[in-house]
């Protein structure tokens, strides 16, 4: 019962994480949005974009970070044998991604923290692109831990259709990227 409890927080923390990050990343293309906007709205909007992602980072996606991974260690305590399951390595190499991608994400935040209105320095379809890859983290992340031992024998598969959804979510975010300029262009 405990082991269930356990892993009922660690979901909740999970999901919790990944609704932070999934917006702030989003709030890093919202900033980058206002390029085109004049010098007040500008400043306007790139100053409560920098609140909102600061807020954001400290009191959701951080907090709910740690317990998810606490959470999540208590769950290898009370259950060491994961451990020794391949499935469960490869979790923990998708969230050594995950570990890289909070880095850079907190990195951003800080550089958002220190602009005060200014231009950040990050091509507004990097960062689009960027915003993908907490979504293919968990992709990979849910469909290990709910196959297990399926992702072992099919993981060629697998792998062919998690590189197909990567291309798939890309093409779509350089298509509406493109018909966003296009907007852009026709009001000017």
């Amino acid at each position: 019962m405990l082991y269930s409890i356990i892993k009922a927080i660690h979901i909740i923390f999970m999901v919790s994480y990944f609704a932070g990050i999934f917006y702030l990343v989003r709030l890093f293309v919202y900033y980058k949005d206002t390029d085109e906007f004049d010098e007040i709205k500008q400043k306007i909007l790139r100053n409560q974009y920098s609140f909102m992602a600061v807020r954001l980072w400290n009191i959701i996606t951080v907090p709910a970070g740690i317990l998810m991974l606490l959470s999540g260690l208590v769950m290898i305590y009370l259950n060491s044998g994961l451990m020794k399951t391949p499935w469960f390595h490869l979790k923990l190499t998708f969230l050594v991604g995950l570990g890289i991608y909070h880095f850079w994400c907190w990195k951003r935040v800080r550089e958002l923290k220190n602009l005060s209105g200014k231009l950040l320095p990050i091509p507004n379809l990097k960062l689009r692109q960027f915003n993908e890859i907490a979504t293919f983290i968990l992709f990979a992340v849910v469909f290990t831990v709910i196959l297990k031992y399926a992702v072992i024998q099919y993981w060629w598969q697998l792998l062919l259709g998690f590189f197909g959804l990567i291309i798939l979510i890309t093409f779509i975010v350089k298509m509406v990227n493109r018909n966003k300029d296009k907007r852009t262009k026709t009001k000017n």
